[in-house]
């Protein structure tokens, strides 16, 4: 019996005969469908309805769409590997950013070469075009059925699920696997626009207690042209990741006798450090800022104070016990950075007073979470804290707002974000439980945001345990996003120290603390701008600026006349003056250029008989254009336009073009 139904979709208000599953609406709009959604929810298109509803329908161009396809490749890969490995157990898949993944339990380990024959037996399913089917089973006959199966992590899974929720099993051809869906009609809808790409281990539920499990990553994509894009940004990806170019450009070692998470900088990544910090006190020199010096460690008892003990106790290194006393490194400047404010009484004609220091702070970041540069436990961060009062505070950070935005320019950083972290005020467990000045905190923040022009988001949850935080987010030209600086407003600090100033009044009046760091820190930037220039810096920032090629030994004598006329260049850097070296080696002087070229040195200066005599040099660009021969005295003010602005003059012009997915 039919019955007359309303559907409100996305663009139209449609009568049919119902009940309609979601292939007759399909066919009915002509649209090619993997999915639809009835009341918000998502169904697979065999989902009968009988009643009106707001639907619409997924295809595989939608976020939605391509969520499900990669759903839909886990669960192709696991049946792969359950045809080719019987014995292996599966446990879970899920659709992850840009692809999905499966973790298995098997003795044996995967190798590459399976991760081949895994994807072939893959395209073999989606060939055969296997119906996928949704199924709700009683919950301890799941469970029966998988321990009868030997799936033994899958039928704890079921065992775990609240007894209010349906247990719903998918069957693809003679597999089948617990999911809540939808799910594609069959097989032959993923397509073939998949691809394995790697192996890693993990651990059952996340707990390093646990068995672990082998995971086997891959992508899926809509279509092949999409498939090829991102396997082009993976190759991009790893020609710039800063671990593999940090080390073949010797900016930074790790050492297992040092400890992991501690990086040892070696001389090329000195240099990066001392031109940001030179940039950064440039900077903050216009700004009024003053800078100092404070110690990297304390007595427990600052930090008890500081609320830091309490609050952030698992993150910070263990207790240091000197003369019966307990010293901690510190994890933050902040605590430090109060005793300078307190060195002396403060007046309201001393505000704002902005402290600022690249200071060493220790943060006992898990294993497992380390990363290159990228996540340390040892770093050095571009620190700073503003004391003010309440009516300076919005007028402060805006001021800090746009210091980070005139830093991300420099660097050709136009991808940037801000993240309001709000706290959730139901849970002031986890915060100061001061919720009136929460209120006025993020209210000020939010002005100031606005006031700024620049894009923003918010959310809720995670804030500093005493103030909200600003987080500004930006993307590498691979699509990789970074959290590169906070900005916090903090006012649980005039409270613990005592943070007042003498008004106009003659009265005392607490400050409000704004604790910034655009650039970061010193490991987490330089990370960042690694991969950003694909270690091919700009001229004012590589280690190597220009580098002298002698073509024969009895060139050597001008090589070095022409080192030491750049060298002594009245030319101020954060090193002192214009960086030059000379290639005197016994190499030929095309694989001299080759080493320079792969060294990523901006300039290539060669000099034989006739530059000698001429007073010239032979310059050629890093990414192989030749300039031809130069006077000296104008290469040098070639390089002094470029060191001074912060700006090539037309060097590797593309290197920071984005590389689209």
């Amino acid at each position: 019996m039919t019955i007359p139904l309303q559907l409100q979709l996305p663009d139209q208000i449609l009568e049919v005969a119902g009940p309609i599953d979601g292939f007759a609406l399909a066919k009915q709009l002509a649209v090619k469908a993997l999915a639809w959604t009835v009341d918000g929810q998502q169904r697979d298109l065999s989902f009968s309805l009988s009643t009106p509803a707001n639907v619409a329908l997924i295809t595989r161009d939608q976020p939605e769409g391509l969520e499900i396809l990669r759903h839909d490749a886990a669960h192709v890969l696991a049946e792969a590997v359950k045809e080719l490995f019987p014995e292996t157990q599966v446990t879970i898949g899920p659709a992850i950013e840009d692809g999905f993944y499966y973790d298995f339990y098997r003795e044996t380990s995967f190798s590459p070469d399976d991760l081949l024959t895994i994807e072939a037996r893959m395209r073999d399913i989606v060939k055969r075009d296997e119906k996928i089917t949704r199924e709700e089973w009683d919950r301890d006959q799941a469970v029966a059925f998988f321990q009868e199966m030997g799936e033994h992590y899958k039928a704890e899974i079921i065992a775990s699920i609240p007894d209010d929720q349906p247990i719903s099993l998918y069957r693809q051809g003679k597999f089948i696997d617990l999911c809540r869906g939808p799910h594609l009609p069959s097989t032959r809808h993923l397509g073939t626009a998949f691809k394995l790409t790697k192996l890693a281990g993990a651990y059952w539920r996340g707990d390093s207690n646990n068995v672990m499990l082998q995971r086997i990553y891959g992508t899926a994509w809509a279509n092949e042209e999409q498939l090829a894009a991102y396997l082009h940004r993976l190759e991009e990806a790893e020609k710039r990741d800063h671990r593999k170019l940090g080390r073949e450009l010797e900016i930074y070692s790790m050492a297992d006798i040092v400890g992991r998470g501690l990086p040892i900088w070696l001389p090329a990544g000195v240099v990066l450090r001392d031109e940001l910090q030179w940039l950064s006190m440039q900077e903050e020199r216009r700004e009024g800022y003053v800078r100092v010096a404070t110690p990297v460690l304390a007595k427990e008892q600052l930090y008890y104070q500081s609320g830091h003990l309490p609050y952030y106790q698992d993150d910070m290194y263990a207790a240091i016990e000197i003369e019966e006393e307990r010293y901690r490194l510190r994890p933050m400047n902040c605590p430090h950075h109060h005793q300078v404010f307190l060195a002396k009484p403060q007046s309201y004609r001393d505000l704002p007073l902005r402290v600022s220091e690249y200071g060493h702070v220790f943060r006992y970041e898990a294993s497992g979470g380390l990363n290159g540069l990228m996540r340390v436990r040892g770093m050095c961060m571009n620190d700073a804290h503003l004391y003010c009062r309440f009516d300076q505070a919005k007028a402060e950070f805006l001021k800090v707002m746009h210091l980070h935005a005139r830093f991300y320019k420099l660097f050709g950083i136009d991808n940037f974000y801000m993240r309001f972290s709000k706290p959730d005020l139901n849970k002031l467990d986890k915060y100061v439980n001061e919720p009136d000045k929460w209120i006025a905190a993020m209210q000020l923040l939010q002005e100031a945001m606005v006031e700024s022009g620049l894009p923003f988001i918010e959310v809720v949850g995670e804030a500093a345990f005493y103030g909200p935080k600003i987080d500004f987010m930006i993307k590498s030209v691979i699509g990789t996003e970074y959290a590169i600086s906070t900005n916090q407003l903090d006012f649980l600090a005039t409270e613990r120290f005592n943070l007042r100033y003498t008004g106009e009044d003659g009265g005392e009046h607490p400050v409000y603390v704004i604790h910034r760091a655009p650039l970061g820190t010193h490991e987490r930037f330089v990370a960042f701008l690694i991969e950003h220039y694909a270690g091919a810096f700009p001229t004012w920032l590589a280690p190597i600026q220009a580098r002298v090629i002698p073509i024969a030994d009895r060139h050597n004598a001008y090589a070095e006349q022409v080192r030491q006329t750049l060298f002594d260049a009245p030319i101020v850097t954060g090193t002192g003056g214009l960086r030059v070296d000379v290639d005197d080696s016994t190499e030929r002087m095309q694989k001299k250029i080759r080493n320079a070229q792969l060294t990523k040195i901006p300039y290539v200066l060669v000099v034989g008989d006739a530059e000698a005599a001429a007073g010239t040099v032979a310059v050629r660009l890093r990414g192989g254009q030749d300039l031809g021969s130069m006077p000296l005295d104008q290469l040098l003010a070639r390089l002094t336009q470029e060191v001074q602005s912060r700006q090539d003059v037309a060097q590797d012009t593309n290197i920071n073009q984005t590389i689209t997915p």
